[in-house]
């Protein structure tokens, strides 16, 4: 019985504490284009372009943030969202999913395989699934701009794609860019190191020094914030590259570490111990 209790207890304090995380933030909104907001709160940075065709809504956070979401897309807008595309299938890109098809009934858009990586998730409620899925490029013809949505394989996951705004000039590049840190590459769900550094290095490519650029995760970023980021990338491979061939294993690579250059890059999730690992 003491058992029991003791278990209950820990499951009601570790629910308080999973809601308490959430309670006090807000959902900050700033102009970065025209007719562009980048949106920020807890979870993946998300953009949002009102107008006459309806709200679009790149990415929607954690599940535990729908409301609030929600309550500042009508503060902005004075509308619900019509459309949402998932940059990839990950908790805190896509978790509002369902809350937004039940209560704005907005149509999800995202690649066939966050489709597909969903619908195996037991922990992600069916009624959220994308119901317009794509294997390779969409466009999107709306609220006076053209919006082009197009699959980067095998990157951060298998699933990326990236969004921009052409006539705002607007990048939303989902997780395929983590501003001032180290990255998390899901190497279990597809992801690559060389093929996230040939994604980033397309999407560079596309882009000019004028557009703005809305990461998956940190401050909003130019061009050359972005390039400075991928050659972080190959550097540190290259480090971790040069270890590996004088025959260091993984344990001593780890305690060797990076060069101390690094270290600003290094946060909670991805520590300079999680990188090396991904890399090695």
């Amino acid at each position: 019985m003491k058992k029991l209790l003791l278990a209950t207890a820990v499951a009601v304090s570790f629910s308080s504490f999973a809601q308490d995380r959430f309670a006090d933030v807000q959902i900050n909104a700033e102009e970065v284009g025209t007719n562009v907001h980048m949106l920020t709160g807890a979870g993946g940075n998300m953009a949002l372009m009102p107008g006459p065709d309806g709200v679009l809504l790149i990415d929607d956070q954690y599940q535990q943030m729908a409301e609030k979401v929600g309550a500042k897309v009508n503060e902005l807008t004075g509308e619900d969202v019509r459309y949402v595309i998932n940059t990839h299938f990950h908790g805190d890109h896509v978790g509002s999913n369902m809350w937004l098809r039940q209560n704005h009934d907005a149509t999800i858009l995202a690649h066939d395989n966050v489709r597909e990586r969903l619908s195996s998730d037991s922990d992600f409620d069916a009624a959220g699934l994308p119901q317009l899925t794509f294997d390779s490029t969409v466009t999107l013809h709306i609220n006076g701009d053209t919006v082009h949505v197009f699959y980067l394989p095998n990157g951060h996951t298998d699933g990326d794609v990236a969004v921009w705004f052409e006539q705002a000039n607007v990048l939303h590049p989902g997780d395929l860019f983590f501003n001032e840190r180290f990255p998390f590459i899901d190497l279990g769900s597809g992801g690559d190191v060389d093929g996230y550094i040939e994604n980033v290095e397309t999407l560079i490519s596309k882009i000019n020094d004028e557009t703005v650029i809305i990461p998956g995760h940190g401050p909003k970023a130019t061009r050359a914030d972005y390039q400075r980021f991928v050659n972080m990338i190959k550097e540190t491979k290259a480090e971790v590259d040069a270890m590996r061939n004088q025959g260091m294993a993984l344990e001593d690579a780890l305690g060797n570490g990076l060069s101390e250059k690094w270290s600003p890059w290094a946060w909670n999730f991805i520590t300079e111990e999680r990188w090396i690992k991904t890399l090695y």
